[in-house]
């Protein structure tokens, strides 16, 4: 099958039925990885805009699969890249396994930062970069050593590497990390998907009203 459209990205977000808080994590996710797309096609860069922007939404559908469900045992990124196969999304799959903070440690992360195809890593870029908001490397992963002390020297080497990450993919692209913002079009799509009859299953709570849609350089990209 073809990469997802926003529409039938959005459509199996929705039929999860995330919480407020993980629909909130995934759209900035989403919106961060659009903008870094956008300024990799201005850069001259080749870039499956469509697949960043679907991949990213959907990074963690596994979160919001009910605890019992039989793909949670393959772990967070392999369960929902599983779970995307099982749709008929196969093509997301690679780039949700590779999202994961804990790839990062693997021997083999140094070569992924600059071998790695440029849509795995701007969405895992983009994931580092979002909690609820856009927030620093060093904010999310602040974050990550107070909610885990356990594992915060598993996350000392995971720092460095998305260090790398950073200054490879922001040098790439022709940005300073201080300028990565959101290209905001998720709530905007997702308005325009309900109308077209997709049934509304978002917490109320989530919804904040309807963001500029395209990019910086021209609001009426679809």
């Amino acid at each position: 099958m073809a990469v997802p459209t926003r529409t039938e990205a959005l459509s199996l977000l929705v039929s999860t039925s995330p919480s407020p808080r993980l629909l909130q994590h995934v759209t900035v996710v989403a919106e961060v990885a659009s903008f870094l797309a956008y300024r990799a096609s201005r850069a001259g860069l080749t870039v499956d805009r469509r697949l960043v922007e679907t991949a990213a939404l959907l990074h963690d559908v596994d979160k919001a699969l009910p605890p019992d469900h039989p793909l949670k045992a393959l772990g967070h990124g392999a369960a929902g890249a599983a779970w995307l196969t099982e749709a008929g999304h196969a093509e997301l799959a690679r780039t949700l396994i590779a999202h994961p903070v804990t790839r990062f440690t693997d021997p083999e992360a140094a070569a992924w930062v600059t071998g790695a195809p440029i849509e795995e890593r701007i969405v895992t870029y983009a994931d580092k970069r979002a909690t609820q908001r856009v927030v620093t490397l060093e904010q999310r992963f602040d974050r990550w050593r107070r909610n885990h002390p356990e594992y915060r020297a598993k996350l000392d080497r995971a720092y460095d590497i998305a260090q790398r990450l950073e200054d490879t993919l922001c040098t790439a692209i022709g940005i300073e990390p201080c300028d990565v913002e959101r290209l905001r079009w998720v709530d905007d799509a997702m308005s325009r998907a309900f109308a077209a009859g997709l049934p509304d299953g978002r917490p109320a709570e989530s919804v904040d009203g309807l963001p500029v849609y395209g990019t910086p350089a021209d609001p009426s990209a679809a």
